[in-house]
């Protein structure tokens, strides 16, 4: 998978976590929710993928 290809999934997963979140019912897992985000978002290879975006490799 290219660093894009990384990137676009971990948006599109939490896009996903985030339209779950925002469903109309009683909200009581907003630890779950931040915390299925922080996996999304701090993958190892997404890290290495992003940092390689910014430095432009």
């Amino acid at each position: 998978m290219t660093d894009e290809q990384l990137a676009l999934q971990a948006v599109r997963d939490a896009q996903g976590i985030l339209e779950e979140y925002l469903q109309p019912r009683p909200r009581n897992n907003e630890r779950v929710i931040l915390d299925r985000l922080v996996e999304v978002l701090e993958r190892p290879e997404l890290l290495v993928a992003v940092n390689r975006m910014q430095r432009g490799l």
